[in-house]
């Protein structure tokens, strides 16, 4: 297994240890939890960068990444619900969002097309990243501000990822009616 594919699966691997430093409700585990979710997020990134620029991008790799990334949001987004940190509207929409887009990818890739990610879809991963990270360090932060970060990126995070969806649906609309066009 090439180096970024063990990155993926080292992702796979902090979910479960992330989502119980969060809900150990232990003094600091607030920060390991917050600690490892970055580490987690950062390989998303270099996992990537690593396959594309090393020509090492694999069918694993393709297939691989995006579970890894929708299960990280996943335990995240349902843990904090858990604590109550995030209503469950939020999660509602953020996951439904993933799991349709994910679902409209492979049906275009049955047909062997790809729908790419976009820079709004990039986009998204961030905010929700950031907002995840700022909603999990929260009470931590209580102490420098008072004002709702975690509140205002969490709701950027559903704008943005709702938007990226819709771009997700238009792409795959205008992908079908080119794919269904008669050759002439």
């Amino acid at each position: 297994m090439n180096l970024p594919n063990s990155l993926t699966v080292l992702r796979i691997i902090l979910i479960p240890l992330f989502a119980v430093l969060l809900l150990l409700r232990m003094p600091n585990s607030d920060y390991l939890a917050a600690g490892v979710f970055l580490a987690a997020a950062l390989t998303d990134s270099l996992d990537g960068y690593l396959a594309r620029r090393w020509k090492q991008v694999t069918k694993l790799g393709i297939i691989l990444d995006p579970i890894a990334d929708k299960l990280l949001i996943t335990a995240a987004l349902i843990s904090l619900v858990e604590l109550a940190r995030v209503p469950a509207w939020i999660a509602i929409v953020i996951l439904g969002r993933e799991f349709a887009v994910t679902g409209l990818r492979a049906f275009k890739a049955e047909e062997g097309i790809v729908i790419p990610a976009s820079m709004l879809g990039k986009m998204k991963t961030f905010t929700q990243v950031v907002a995840v990270l700022l909603t999990i360090l929260k009470p931590a932060m209580l102490h420098f501000t008072s004002l709702p970060l975690d509140q205002w990126f969490m709701y950027l995070a559903v704008i943005i990822t709702l938007v990226s969806g819709v771009e997700y649906f238009l792409k795959f609309l205008r992908l079908t009616e080119e794919f269904q066009r008669p050759v002439s």
